[in-house]
């Protein structure tokens, strides 16, 4: 797998790219190593260039340290939260008829991320990190054309199921938001 080629088929083509997806064979640790950790990356690592470079439009800079344990914080719960994500999909699959496939749910949950993590390239600069939701909202909308595709729900339940996934999405990241502020 081209990270590249993956991440430009999924943001420009993903309906296309998640029939690709779904015929794929899971290896996970070559997704995680070969995908998610340096697609995941770009956000805290421009974190901390922005923050230590320019700080807050020059009205104030965080300290080091502070930077550093933010992002590396924020990394690590980002990680653990796609297969936290992937266990909730792979959880409600049978509550919408769709077929549970822990394999597909890591897909799913891995790849639909990525547009915000492609987005976090903003916190290169913290005061336009707001730009990143533009980032995290296609990745709601890769979420919502790649679960039916890879769960194999079917047509009447996979609105639902996708609102469900969503809003436990959303959830998940608003409590890595909170558990990376609450160490700093």
């Amino acid at each position: 797998m081209n990270l590249v080629a993956r991440a430009k088929g999924i943001l420009t083509n993903p309906r296309q790219e998640w029939a690709a997806i779904d015929a794929e064979p899971l290896d996970v640790g070559q997704l995680l190593v070969g995908y998610v950790l340096p697609l995941a990356a770009i956000g805290p690592i421009a974190s901390i260039i922005g923050w230590s470079t320019f700080g807050f439009g020059g009205l104030f800079r965080l300290s080091m340290g502070t930077i550093i344990g933010m992002a590396i914080t924020s990394y690590i719960l980002t990680i653990v939260g796609i297969f936290v994500l992937a266990w909730v999909i792979n959880a409600l699959a049978p509550t919408f008829s769709a077929t549970q496939s822990m394999p597909q749910a890591i897909k799913v949950s891995a790849y639909s991320a990525t547009a915000a993590w492609i987005a976090g390239i903003f916190n290169l600069l913290p005061a336009l990190a707001i730009l990143g939701l533009i980032g995290g909202l296609y990745s709601l909308y890769l979420c919502w054309v790649g679960l039916p595709i890879l769960m194999k729900a079917p047509a009447e339940k996979a609105t639902t199921y996708v609102i469900a996934v969503i809003v436990a999405l959303v959830v998940i990241y608003f409590i890595i938001g909170a558990m990376t502020r609450m160490f700093y």
